[in-house]
């Protein structure tokens, strides 16, 4: 398998890049990289770190394109940039597998779209990150940004891709699919959500109505279906929820003597809620839909957080997600027509 990593988008380019190859390489001798971005500085600091990557091809790629940038302008302008330069080597060269980057999420969605194209069938593609649940088990949110405004016939797509990943990445044979409202009877919602709630019900997948988000983290469910601004603030929300809960209990253990021997006591627990709600450990969110495997991680990325998506790549790629999802949206029931949305 190849790989290739834009190694310039993220808070800590290129080194977060360099050192989850390196990680990687260590686990796995037989993945093949590819490194693209700035080539006095990566070559500067392998050489420091004395990494051996005498059989990674790095390609030089000085330009980087900013979250502040209109993504489909940056894409079509910046040529030379490490993220264009990426797109384009997955385009066009065979052997390469799958792409990485934690660059700009909307010129990733931007360069997949035009670059890379979408699965025949598929009406848009969506990205699908990974929450834990107080149940120890995994929920996927489809779509989480990419497109903010939404038809019924987008959101049954994402819920077929969303129950054909999590079947095959997480070995949940039967995924219970919700589709997110503001209530849970079929009558509630907006105009968006009725629709899309009657042709959900047609769909070859385990739809079991409507939940609020309150119960996201709850377990009940394996995959939540919304459109892609719905889906952006309740991801966000719960991230500030969950640090403004650890930022209080911190506080609240300093407060006093006792506070602190509790803290003490405590420790293992809060080590081990703290790695549960870590994203670090899953490496990123694929995005669905599109002709070859492309993996956006979080823009503070770190080693750890790139070898988890460097294995993402490599599952979701073995696992033939992609041609899975195009039989599945080909045979899907005639519930409506896809247009160029």
């Amino acid at each position: 398998m190849k790989i290739i990593l834009d190694a310039m988008g993220g808070d800590n380019s290129p080194y977060a890049v360099i050192d989850g190859v390196a990680l990687s390489r260590k686990k796995d001798s037989q993945t093949q990289f590819v490194i693209v971005g700035n080539l006095s500085e990566i070559t500067k600091y392998i050489n420091e770190k004395k990494y051996d990557f005498s059989d990674v091809q790095i390609i030089d790629a000085p330009e980087v394109i900013s979250c502040e940038e209109s993504p489909t302008v940056a894409i079509r302008q910046k040529k030379n940039s490490s993220l264009v330069v990426s797109f384009d080597m997955l385009k066009n060269d065979e052997s390469i597998d799958a792409l990485i980057s934690t660059g700009s999420t909307g010129a990733i969605l931007a360069g997949g779209f035009l670059k890379i194209g979408r699965i025949k069938g598929v009406s848009r593609p969506s990205l699908c990150p990974v929450l834990p649940t107080k149940k120890g088990t995994n929920v996927l949110i489809i779509d989480s940004g990419a497109n903010v405004d939404c038809k019924p016939i987008n959101l049954c797509h994402f819920a077929i891709m969303g129950s054909i990943y999590c079947k095959e990445l997480f070995g949940i044979q039967n995924p219970r699919v919700a589709l997110v409202n503001v209530g849970t009877e079929d009558t509630k919602g907006n105009e968006l959500t009725k629709e899309t709630y009657k042709l959900m019900q047609k769909l070859p997948i385990n739809f079991i109505g409507n939940m609020e988000a309150r119960d996201t983290l709850s377990g009940d469910y394996d995959v939540l279906v919304c459109d892609g601004f719905t889906g952006n603030v309740l991801i966000k929300s719960i991230e500030g929820a969950a640090s403004f809960v650890m930022k209080e209990l911190k506080t609240a253990f300093k407060s006093s003597f006792k506070a602190k021997l509790g803290a003490i006591l405590a420790m293992s627990s809060l080590k081990k809620l703290k790695t549960k709600m870590d994203y670090n450990k899953y490496g990123g969110s694929p995005l669905l839909g599109c002709n070859k495997t492309i993996i956006k991680s979080h823009g503070s990325s770190k080693a750890d957080t790139i070898l988890a998506a460097i294995n993402l790549a490599k599952s979701y790629t073995n696992a033939n997600i992609n041609g899975k999802i195009s039989d599945a949206v080909l045979n899907m029931p005639d519930i409506c027509e896809v247009e160029n949305v």
